[in-house]
């Protein structure tokens, strides 16, 4: 007997929550790993979209660049600066031994690859790391992480059921045909109220200020996150970044918010916290 899409999502999803919900509460090495492999597939994914119709990304060259940057970031080995100077050399170097199509689209689609999913991911490593490993305050970034993904989560959720129930004005009909802004609306409420009962059960050590100013940046550029990367599968005039996750579709597909959010939670807590 077959296994429906919505029974293949929930069991991929039982296995899969509990492991990046522990990779990100214990950090270290566990939370490397993860977002080392969100952001080498995420990649992968995308050079296979935009090689439909679009241009030819340096597939291998973006994984590498996309792996230091990322490993740069936990090790804090290189300041960014000189390094993204290095890659940007080192990728106009390689291309000119590349004969696949327009230079400029290749290079336009390698280096969006690897700033977009590349830097948004490596701020989702600044984030579990902002917090000093000390005592227990080593765990906060855990927190704030596992209450992104909730929220993101919760938001996702929420957008899709008050779309579905009372969505009547399309949001963006060239780019998601199915999105609505009531249902955008519930999401955004709901990314709120997720970070304000975050707040009570494990984010005690940020103010009510703090948490409702994350709220509004998930709820509002996760959602974001969602939409730009869709907008770059209808111009590639594809469904899915892959089909890696059973029910999911891929990686690309599933951390997009959580990358497109990483940037903007990690400046505020950097800066306004």
């Amino acid at each position: 007997m077959a296994i429906s899409n919505t029974a293949t999502r929930v069991i991929v999803s039982i296995f899969a929550i509990p492991l990046i919900v522990l990779a990100s509460y214990f950090g270290s090495y566990y939370f490397f790993f993860f977002t080392l492999a969100i952001g080498l597939i995420s990649y992968y994914e995308f050079s296979g979209i935009v090689k439909k119709n679009i241009a030819n990304a340096n597939l291998w060259f973006g994984l590498f660049a996309v792996c230091i940057i990322i490993a740069n970031q936990f090790y804090h080995t290189v300041d960014f600066i000189p390094l993204l100077f290095i890659i940007i050399l080192l990728l106009l170097m390689i291309e000119l031994f590349r004969n696949k199509g327009s230079v400029v689209k290749n290079l336009g689609a390698t280096f969006l690859g690897i700033t977009y999913i590349g830097l948004f991911s490596s701020a989702l490593i600044a984030i579990r790391e902002f917090y000093p490993n000390t005592n227990d305050l080593y765990f906060r970034g855990g927190y704030v992480i596992i209450s992104m993904l909730t929220t993101i989560w919760v938001c996702d959720s929420a957008a899709f059921f008050g779309g579905t129930a009372l969505g009547k004005h399309k949001l963006f009909s060239r780019i998601s045909p199915n999105k609505s802004w009531e249902g955008s609306l519930f999401g955004f409420v709901f990314a709120i109220l997720t970070m304000l009962l975050a707040k009570l059960v494990v984010l005690d050590f940020l103010s009510w200020t703090n948490v409702i100013v994350l709220g509004i940046i998930i709820g509002i550029i996760g959602q974001l996150g969602d939409l730009v990367e869709s907008s770059i599968k209808r111009d590639a005039g594809v469904k899915d970044s892959s089909s890696i996750i059973p029910g999911h579709g891929g990686i690309f597909d599933r951390f997009d918010s959580l990358l497109f959010s990483a940037p903007a939670v990690w400046l505020y807590l950097k800066y306004f916290s």
